[in-house]
């Protein structure tokens, strides 16, 4: 590394763009340095895709269909602006139209709301929004404080924090994961926050939507349910419908438990929020926003109507016999009493086991991919070293298992983790329990497993 390469800023990790630049500096063809881009493609395809048992709570794989539509043609068409031949700033989009009507229409129906947009890349986007659109600098937001499950979206590091908002922490009860309604009682009077922003990374219950709306609409307080891990289990019946609740403003992400491509999503009800919401997202936000992931976010829709109610069920089945197998084998879990989870997620404490950062990586050699994770416990400083572990269902599921594989799974985790086994060796275990495991389901391709009874 010469004296400018050691003395330029990274944030990112220094050995790993030393290696890059290494494949790079290794021939002077940029069709090999293209051909190193889908090697890497292909390895994290056949590991990730086909090896490994993934319980990250923040990814779905899509189905046959939905990918397909990700690398179709009209992803390189450009539509900037809104639906029909008006509106949009170019000619000849009438199948386009066609295309973002579709999705906007089905994702109506599948969360039951009058109004939904579809154009924003992620939730943090619609997030991003939502402050805009209803909010000034220095107005006051409550939200939830990350060590609860609060996300960065939410917070002074984020969206919000961008805003210039003052922002408030919604009190939580540790132990029981739950709002602390009299707290939260007392500081939103005191205060008057003009919204309560609710969006849960660790997100194991349903959320007190009714009450919190009821309080802030005293002062006319709104209250925004940030969906983007929920967003699934709310369109198929799993949750709660936080809409129907109290909620004028749904957010949610299409990559999660929606099980579709990576992709934002805004829902509401009331025809005052369409103009704010939708100027904000363009000409703010998007101009042209990939018009192949709006129609793989529309079959994504469809296979929510045609799918979701069972899917998601089974993913809060398997959330709840993999915590319980877990506890059994003396890996606490959070909330055992309350039954571990209502969603696709458990938080487990690994702290006696190294943390959350260690014993991800580890279970990582194993095959088994997890993610470090803060818990009530921890301060905001242990980000980088926290506690807890998050433990996903939605890819398990989707890919046609059921309570007794979560048994299997939560065997070799124990092995590494309780018995101390070699993870490599524990990993061949866990490739071949995984290799036969390739169908997805719960789609228009493949429909239901075989032991599926619906």
């Amino acid at each position: 590394m010469n004296d400018s390469e050691s003395s330029q800023v990274e944030v990112h990790d220094r050995e790993v763009l030393e290696n890059a630049r290494s494949i790079i500096r290794g021939t002077e063809s940029p069709r090999m340095w293209a051909q190193a881009v889908v090697e890497a493609v292909r390895k994290n395809e056949e590991w990730r895709g086909e090896q490994c048992i993934n319980l990250l709570a923040p990814e779905a794989p899509t189905s046959p269909m939905v990918r397909a539509l990700l690398s179709s043609e009209i992803g390189t068409r450009a539509a900037e602006g809104n639906i029909g031949r008006v509106n949009r700033w170019f000619a000849g989009t009438q199948y386009i139209d066609e295309v973002e009507a579709l999705c906007v229409e089905l994702l109506k129906v599948t969360f039951r709301c009058n109004y939904a947009d579809h154009r924003l890349m992620g939730s943090m986007l619609g997030n991003m929004a939502v402050y805009h659109a209803l909010t000034q600098p220095g107005d006051v937001i409550m939200s939830v404080p990350q060590p609860f499950g609060g996300h960065s979206s939410n917070r002074i590091d984020g969206p919000a924090g961008m805003r210039g908002l003052k922002i408030l922490d919604v009190p939580f009860h540790g132990e029981e994961l739950e709002v602390d309604l009299d707290g939260f009682a007392k500081t939103a009077r005191e205060h008057k926050p003009k919204l309560v922003v609710m969006g849960m990374s660790m997100t194991l219950f349903p959320l007190p939507v009714e009450e919190m709306s009821q309080i802030i609409a005293e002062w006319g307080g709104k209250f925004v349910y940030d969906g983007a891990h929920q967003a699934g289990l709310i369109a198929g019946g799993q949750f709660q419908d936080p809409l129907k609740e109290g909620a004028v403003i749904l957010t949610g992400s299409a990559g999660k438990t929606f099980s579709g491509p990576q992709s934002g999503m805004i829902l509401w009800n009331d025809p005052e929020l369409t103009r704010p919401i939708t100027d904000t997202i363009f000409p703010v936000l998007a101009a042209t926003h990939q018009v192949n992931r709006v129609a793989a976010l529309a079959v994504s829709a469809a296979e929510m109507i045609e799918y979701g109610k069972f899917y998601m069920a089974q993913i809060v089945k398997n959330s709840k016999a993999l915590g319980k197998a877990l506890d059994e084998h003396g890996i606490p879990v959070l909330c055992a009493h309350k039954g571990y989870s209502q969603s696709h997620q458990i938080i487990a404490r690994v702290k006696q086991f190294g943390g959350g950062l260690e014993v991800a990586h580890r279970l990582a050699q194993a095959n088994i991919i997890t993610n470090k994770n803060l818990v009530p416990e921890d301060k905001p400083e242990d980000w980088d070293h926290p506690s807890g572990l998050r433990i996903g269902t939605i890819e398990v599921t989707r890919l046609g298992m059921n309570e007794n594989d979560m048994t299997i799974i939560a065997d070799f985790i124990a092995r590494v983790l309780i018995e101390g086994e070699d993870p490599a060796s524990v990993g061949k275990d866990v490739i071949d329990f995984r290799l036969p495991k390739q169908t997805l389901y719960y789609n228009f391709d493949n429909e239901y497993p075989t032991w599926a009874k619906i």
